[in-house]
This record gives structure tokens, C-alpha cells and sequence, in this order.
């Protein structure tokens, strides 16, 4: 009877064992971007969930939907705060329909302004306060420097664009926000949003005369064959990528595993900014080599406009719902007023 005990006993410990010493499965981590995988920002995202994933022993999976797979960067927003993906990078100008504040890149005291300046107002008190914005609205942990996706500038299929009174008339794509819809009026076009995963159709069935966008953009998604020809480089804006995970998943993470996350970003962001800034000077290369033409506004030219674009910003800060405090600060960063 005592042999049949231990039997017994030493059954059920090995039934049981493998509960004990199993590894806990790995938190998984999808992340969505709605642009191809050659652009900048996939190669970027792709190289920090790589190294996420193999500093992380197994304990984090990663995934990384493309092209919009998942999601649209307009609607990223709202699958975030609704658990249904764990972290994305959107353009800043994708949230602007739930944080007002994330135009502020549309204000004409950024216009034509040089990288220095820029970044000042991204890694500064500015950035913060979209930053903090950002957290109290959609419940997202940042995960620290914004991503640099560069500059935007005017594109046209047929006609050249010399000087920005060109583009009166013209049906120009933006990639969302009231802030530049707004400046599309400005300058008597027509603006048109639309998702960046429908861009290269819509352009060549004409439902546009040409775009708002990145030179790296344009040329990840080979839009001369959708009819691009022409570039009216002004450097409107400046685009910047907000790198952010859900709060639900960072609840599910160690104090360990969170520190890495950020520890990583921050060990990398640099070098993804720099090779950003490479990426777009290639484009440039690229698309003159596949025809488009580049016509590059005078500084005067640049000044100018940005001189009667200040004339209305405190009006169009009002009607975009930017905050009037964040406009002091974006203003100060770029050594304007108004």
C-alpha cells in the first residue's frame, strides 16, 4: 500500500511539473504602419522591434503589419485607445481630429524653417505639452524623441508649379488635418484627404492634380508611374512620426521590459533621424532620376509667404483649435511672434 502512495504521488508531481517550470508565453506586440515596407519609417520600426524582441529574451513578440494591413493611420488613433493594436507611429497629422494640438506643425511660424529650429520644438517644451496631450486623450505611453519623417512639399502631375500662386485652382491630397486644409486654401487650392494606402489609385484616375507629401514617400510608393511629375520644394512643413504603445500592453510588461523599450528607442532615435534625412536626400536623387522636376522657392520667396501666412495665425490657430499657449511656444522656438 506504501509503494502505491509514492507511485501516486510521484505521478501527479510529474503531471504537474510542467506547469511549474514552463516559460510564461511572450507578450505579443502588433504594430501598425499604413506606409510600404521600403519606406523610411518600416525600415526604422522593423530594426527597433527586431532588436526589442532580441534584447528581450522571449518574452516579447513582435509583429509588424504594413501598408496598412491593419490599420490606416488615421483610424491608428482609435484602434489604440480601443485594445486593438499595441503600438504604432503615426504622423502627427493623423491625430489631429482627437488631439487639436497635433497641428501644430501646420503653424506658419514653421514654414520653410530650417531642422534646427524644428527640432527645437519637437524635443522641447512644445513637444511635451502634444506629448502630454497625447497621454491623457488616448491612454498611450510615448516611447521618447519623436521620429523625423522630413520635409513636405508640394507635388503635381501636369502642371509646374513656379511660385506658390501656381497652385491655385488645383485639387491637392493632404494626409489629414485642418491645418492643412487649411493652408490648400491659402494658397486657392482645393484640399482633399486622403489615406496614404489609396493615394497611388486616386492620383492616377485624376482625382487629384497632385499632393501634399514626402520626397521618401513619393518614392517608396513609386508614384511617377501614378502620373507625379513636378515639385514645388517649399518645405511647407516639417513631418514628424510619434513612436507610442497602448497603456493596456505596458500594464502587461515588468518594470524590466518597459525600461528596455524606452532604453532602446532612446539609444537608437538618432541614428533612425539621421538615416531619415539620408533616405530623403536618395528620394530626391531617385525621382530625379525617374523625371520629376524640382523648382526650389527663393529664401526671400520662402520668407515672404511666410510673412502672410503670420498675418492669419492667430485666426488660424482659432479656427484649427490649437491652444493658444502652445502657440506661444511653438512661436518663441521659431524666434517669431504672432
Amino acid at each position: 500500500m506504501s509503494a502505491l502512495k509514492i507511485t501516486r504521488r510521484t505521478v501527479l508531481g510529474a503531471l504537474a511539473a510542467p506547469a511549474i517550470v514552463r516559460a510564461a508565453e511572450p507578450v505579443r506586440l502588433r504594430c501598425s504602419l499604413d506606409t510600404a515596407p521600403a519606406h523610411g519609417r518600416n525600415v526604422a520600426i522593423a530594426d527597433y522591434l527586431g532588436k526589442l524582441e532580441d534584447s528581450a529574451g522571449g518574452r516579447i513578440k513582435t509583429e509588424l503589419f504594413q501598408s496598412g494591413a491593419l490599420f490606416a493611420d488615421l483610424d491608428v488613433g482609435k484602434a489604440l485607445v480601443q485594445g486593438q493594436v499595441e503600438m504604432a507611429v503615426p504622423g502627427t497629422w493623423t491625430l489631429t481630429g482627437l488631439v487639436p494640438d497635433a497641428d501644430m506643425f501646420q503653424l506658419p511660424a514653421l514654414y520653410g524653417q530650417p531642422i534646427e529650429i524644428l527640432h527645437r520644438v519637437t524635443d522641447g517644451p512644445a513637444g511635451a505639452a502634444l506629448n502630454k496631450a497625447l497621454r491623457d486623450k488616448l491612454r498611450v505611453v510615448m516611447l521618447g524623441p519623436w521620429l523625423d519623417l522630413g520635409y513636405q512639399n508640394w507635388y503635381t502631375t501636369s502642371k509646374t508649379i513656379r511660385t506658390i500662386d501656381d497652385l491655385r485652382g488645383l485639387k491637392i491630397r493632404n494626409s489629414g488635418g485642418a491645418g492643412q486644409a487649411w493652408r490648400a486654401r491659402f494658397v486657392g487650392a482645393i484640399p482633399i484627404t486622403t489615406p496614404w494606402p489609396n493615394v497611388p489609385l486616386a492620383l492616377s484616375q485624376g482625382t487629384f492634380d497632385g499632393l501634399v507629401t514626402s520626397t521618401e514617400s513619393l518614392v517608396s510608393a513609386q508614384l511617377w508611374d501614378a502620373g507625379l511629375r513636378h515639385s514645388f520644394e517649399d518645405h511647407q512643413f516639417f513631418a514628424v512620426y510619434l513612436p507610442m504603445v497602448s497603456e493596456a500592453f505596458w500594464r502587461q510588461l515588468t518594470p524590466d521590459l518597459q525600461g528596455l523599450m524606452t532604453s532602446l528607442w532612446l539609444e537608437n532615435i538618432s541614428a533612425y533621424r539621421s538615416s531619415m534625412a539620408d533616405r530623403q536626400e536618395a528620394a530626391r536623387e531617385t525621382a530625379l532620376a525617374h523625371g520629376l522636376t524640382f523648382t526650389v522657392p527663393t529664401p526671400a520667396a520662402t520668407e515672404a509667404t511666410r510673412a502672410a501666412m503670420l498675418a492669419q495665425q492667430d485666426q488660424m490657430a482659432r479656427d484649427i483649435k490649437i491652444s493658444p499657449e502652445l502657440v506661444r511656444m511653438v512661436s518663441a522656438d521659431a524666434g517669431v511672434t504672432g
